[in-house]
């Protein structure tokens, strides 16, 4: 089989592999759809924690297919059944995954980083991801490819749940990625009264607007804080979010927001990156500053109802497609910044 194997920092080559054969208590699935996450640019880029100086893997962990084959000791799964998965697995027994909270276990593993994920034609589901609920069914009105982008929306599920959107409520998305246009389908979704986009290329920006902005901002023409203002009646807004690692973007975010705003500092910054705070404005204004990372299996189960029920249009957020003999082409393309969402899809040579 064909794997797109991570050989190093800035390295991915196309490889040619035994197909695996799970154990009695794993999976063996055929993957049909992978789409490229900006975390497995950040891997490509800069290395990571749980991949070693001299280790490859096989990166991707938004993906979708069918079961191939099943180990003798596994129950409930049968071969011909549609899955996807959720990436982090949680070690079950500390204080997180006692809550149900997998994506914030401090000892996880995780497909596309500790294990090999999804950008090969043929992947094992782990025994730990089964008995700890990471493989889910698809519904069967579903394609692969909706199905690969549940993952991403379900980190912005995780992020949504506590900001409590209503239809009063002014929404500012800073950033025009994937996971920005995720965001707008979403506030559009919960009615939001305005939702302005903030970017700083106005051909992104185009291409983003229909999936639910009222308003967009160009950073590179006007300044973001002084035109939200302007849009807002100098109100500012009651929810902010930051979809892309530019410090900026988060002292921003904060300056526009209104009296009991909330934010979410949804993209991390490089290690190291500060951000200067106006404490008085959150203590005085009764803001709320949240962070998440991730999402839990309930998460993915929502993000999927979503999906299934025609209320996010994942592939809307998807620009290029690519089989698996272009799999490295596809990184290219993706590190490049154009466009928005890639997908590989591995039981295909080509789609060029």
């Amino acid at each position: 089989m064909k794997a797109a194997v991570y050989q190093g920092q800035g390295r991915v080559v196309l490889d040619e592999r035994p197909r695996p054969t799970p154990r009695d208590d794993e999976v063996l699935v055929k993957v049909f759809a992978a789409s490229i996450c900006g975390t497995d640019l950040k891997v490509l880029r800069g290395g990571h924690f749980r991949v070693g100086p001299n280790e490859t893997r096989v990166l991707g962990h938004e993906l979708a297919g069918e079961i191939a084959e099943v180990g003798k000791h596994v129950a409930h799964w049968k071969t011909g059944q549609r899955v996807s998965v959720v990436p982090n697995i949680g070690c079950g027994h500390c204080e997180m995954c006692r809550k149900g909270l997998n994506n914030m276990c401090p000892d996880y593993d995780a497909f596309g980083i500790s294990i090999d994920g999804g950008f090969q034609q043929y992947m094992i589901v782990t025994a730990e991801a089964i008995y700890g609920g990471n493989l889910i069914e698809i519904p069967a009105s579903m394609s692969f490819e909706e199905a690969s982008l549940v993952e991403p929306l379900s980190c912005c599920v995780n992020a949504w749940k506590d900001l409590a959107v209503t239809p009063e409520d002014r929404v500012l998305v800073l950033g025009t990625g994937p996971i920005a246009g995720l965001f707008l389908q979403l506030a559009k979704a919960y009615g939001a009264r305005q939702v302005i986009v903030v970017g700083r290329r106005a051909e992104r920006l185009a291409e983003i607007a229909p999936l639910g902005a009222t308003d967009l901002v160009d950073s590179s023409k006007v300044d973001v804080v002084d035109e939200v203002m302007r849009l807002t009646g100098g109100r500012g807004v009651d929810v902010a979010l930051t979809c892309a690692p530019a410090p900026e973007l988060q002292s921003q975010g904060l300056a526009c927001l209104a009296r009991l705003g909330r934010m979410n500092f949804f993209s991390g910054l490089n290690k190291g990156t500060r951000v200067d705070l106006d404490s008085n404005k959150v203590h005085y204004w009764g803001l709320k500053l949240l962070g998440s990372t991730g999402s839990s299996v309930s998460d993915y189960s929502r993000a999927m109802q979503l999906v299934e029920t025609g209320k996010i249009k994942v592939s809307e957020v998807v620009t290029h497609r690519f089989g698996m003999n272009d799999a490295v082409a596809a990184f290219d393309h993706a590190l490049s910044g154009k466009g928005m969402k890639t997908i590989i899809y591995p039981q295909e040579d080509s789609l060029q």
